[in-house]
């Protein structure tokens, strides 16, 4: 297939959880890196909507929290089983750790990037 191999996580993070996700993200980010096979690791945290704007206006910009924080992650990998690798490592060093700061257990979508 062509294309990297690509993982996109959705973590749903407690507000009151934010600081202490976004600092583990530092340090996760790091070791993501050093993985076999990573061509890149991206992270962002949803500060905008479309939900109420007219077509074509810029996205506004969230006034409040509502039930969590969304945060995504983007992992790309050069071949599936680099990514399988990665993600058991994830699992086995921070899935309890990251799990304790969300609303509910975090959300994967992978596949090849067209």
């Amino acid at each position: 297939m062509d294309g990297v191999f690509t993982e996109m996580i959705l973590f749903q993070v407690k507000q009151e959880k934010t600081g202490e996700f976004e600092a583990l993200l530092k340090t996760l980010r790091a070791e993501q890196e050093k993985c076999e096979g990573c061509v890149g690791v991206r992270y962002f945290k949803r500060f905008y909507t479309f939900d109420g704007i007219t077509p074509g206006d810029p996205p506004r910009e969230l006034t409040r929290v509502v039930k969590c924080v969304k945060y995504y992650a983007y992992w790309e990998f050069d071949t599936i089983e680099h990514c399988g690798r990665a993600n058991q490592w994830l699992f086995d060093q921070y899935f309890k750790t990251i799990c304790k700061l969300l609303i509910m257990p975090y959300e994967i979508n992978c596949g090849y990037s067209l």
